[in-house]
């Protein structure tokens, strides 16, 4: 192990993700506690609350999945301490992958390549992701009260029946997302880096047959299983390729 990987493993960096997230847990289970009380206190049957309980956290685990191959995918290059942290308390998948290869690229990098990164830059790396992340916590302080007033109103009819700015502003943003990693994934196809386009479309490819069947076949189930069934296709298919290249 280099020294890099010796730093950004480190006992002490443990320590501190071990002591943030203990903090976490007992956060969450003062919170199921009263939630549990008050439910009785509501009169509300003690057999249901515990099935509740026990579904609610069987659901968790499925997503979970996908989770834990994130925090293997960034550990990697940024660590066991800081990956663990930022995908177990406010963190998303989606996010914490593409900001930090942005942070990366945005100090010289070509990506997240071991062997370019530094102290610095996993300093810079960490920064642009806890930032990032805050504006979530930040709009909930200011606007959530707000926001739930309005979810609470009663909802205008819509003259046309067409969907409003929301959905047509979240629809492209999603499609501008999409179109920006595709697009860089051609341009270094162009110049014979075709291992990010390849693996990009077999990803897609294993998540539009899992959506079909999710949704054309009844399979719901199978929704909890996409994420990381086609993060495993994808990676199983950038070894794959990798030893035939």
């Amino acid at each position: 192990m280099n020294e890099y990987m010796q730093a950004v493993n480190s006992p002490q960096l443990y320590a501190i993700v071990a002591i943030v997230l203990l903090v976490m847990t007992v956060v969450c289970t003062v919170f199921l506690v009263k939630s549990y009380r008050a439910g009785v206190k509501l009169g509300m049957d003690r057999k249901v609350l515990r099935r509740t309980i026990t579904a609610s956290a069987t659901f968790t685990l499925l997503p979970s999945i996908s989770i834990l191959l994130g925090v293997i995918a960034l550990s990697g290059s940024l660590g066991v301490p800081l990956s663990w942290l930022r995908l177990s308390v406010i963190g998303s998948l989606q996010y914490e992958l593409n900001v930090a290869e942005i942070a990366a690229q945005s100090v010289g990098l070509s990506g997240l390549r071991l062997e370019e990164l530094s102290s610095e830059a996993f300093i810079t790396i960490a920064l642009v992701m806890t930032v990032g992340i805050l504006g979530g916590i930040l709009c909930c302080i200011f606007f959530l009260k707000s926001y739930m007033g309005r979810l609470k109103a009663k909802p205008k009819k819509e003259s046309s029946g067409k969907p409003g700015f929301g959905a047509h502003a979240t629809t492209a943003l999603f499609v501008g997302l999409c179109a920006t990693f595709v697009g860089s994934y051609v341009g270094r196809a162009v110049h014979a880096d075709w291992m990010p386009l390849a693996v990009a479309l077999i990803a897609g490819a294993v998540m539009g047959v899992l959506e079909y069947l999710t949704h054309k076949k009844g399979m719901v189930w199978l929704e909890n299983f996409s994420l990381a069934a086609s993060m495993l296709a994808a990676m199983a298919a950038a070894v794959g390729l990798g030893l035939i290249a």
